[in-house]
């Protein structure tokens, strides 16, 4: 089972922050960082100062880390033009030598689009299939030829298809709890599908469909990672669960029915309740980013017994 940090800076962080978080993150271990794509605050917090665009920091990161896996969960597609987002994540992945990933979906949140003056279309999935078809076909295309691409949405006409990955292609995730459309785009397009924020009994529903829609595909199942993103709260004690949870604004009992919450044990035995149904990788989504105590007690405690 890898694990990996999954953060919010929507919520109020700088790029310092991130940047001492990324570092901890690999000094400690783990075995990728990754962020949202988000530019507003949600619920109660004051996302100062304010949003951090998420392949810029990704890109500083690329050149102040060395071994940790870099990405984003997910890029909303309704950010960027697919065509520019090719560019943008090939050329952070060639600052980190070959360490990006991709993950990409539609899109949701309306008030951050309202707020900074993005367009929020009603077609977004239809439009992330695209987003797909071109991205994945600018990477794959070889150097010396071109790309073009005739869709409702997009057109590209004698791209030249560059840069590239430093591995040719960039691994793209693609997630959620869609049952019948998002399934068939993981099969054809995803080298990982997550799930966000699911139950055990959810995640193995899921992960069920993405395999049967892969094999309806003509792609073994097993080709695909199966990974879970879950809020993480760890104590060494019920005071310091307690103490965890208050500071990000949650209950201990929410945490424990709906994430990774407790004593190390108790979140070691959770996540192999996910490792049962098929999930390889888990996202621990840190919401208290200065909290790096928190990252230590993980890669210690819970880390060190997943072996």
């Amino acid at each position: 089972m890898e694990l990996r940090i999954f953060t919010e800076p929507q919520q109020g962080a700088s790029y310092d922050t991130l940047l001492t978080v990324a570092k901890a993150t690999e000094d400690l271990g783990f075995d990728a960082f990754f962020r949202s794509d988000h530019y507003l605050a949600m619920g109660s917090a004051d996302g100062l100062p304010g949003p951090t665009d998420a392949w810029i920091t990704l890109a500083g990161l690329a050149r102040e880390t060395s071994r940790i896996r870099l990405g984003t969960l997910m890029t909303a597609g309704t950010f960027r033009l697919p065509g520019v987002l090719a560019i943008q994540v090939a050329q952070v992945d060639r600052m980190s030598g070959g360490r990006v990933e991709l993950g990409l979906g539609a899109g949701w949140f309306e008030e951050e689009h309202k707020a900074y003056g993005i367009p929020f279309p009603k077609e977004k999935f239809a439009r992330l299939e695209e987003q797909l078809a071109i991205v994945t076909g600018l990477w794959d295309t070889p150097v010396g030829d071109t790309f073009s691409y005739d869709g409702t949405h997009y057109r590209l006409t004698d791209s030249p298809a560059l840069p590239k990955p430093v591995n040719g292609r960039v691994p793209v995730l693609i997630g959620g709890h869609g049952a019948t459309r998002t399934p068939r785009l993981a099969a054809r397009y995803a080298d990982e599908f997550n799930i966000p924020f699911a139950s055990v009994e959810d995640t193995e529903r899921q992960f069920g469909r993405v395999r049967a829609a892969a094999e309806a595909q003509g792609r073994g199942p097993d080709e695909l990672v199966y990974s879970n993103a879950l809020v993480v709260c760890v104590g060494r004690n019920d005071a310091e669960v307690a103490r965890r949870a208050a500071a990000i604004g949650r209950e201990v009992d929410e945490l424990k029915t709906n994430g990774l919450a407790g004593s190390p044990a108790e979140v070691v035995d959770k996540i192999g309740q996910y490792a049962a149904v098929g999930s390889s990788r888990i996202y621990l989504q840190i919401l208290d980013l200065s909290d790096l105590d928190h990252l230590e007690l993980i890669s210690a405690e819970v880390q060190s017994r997943l072996g």
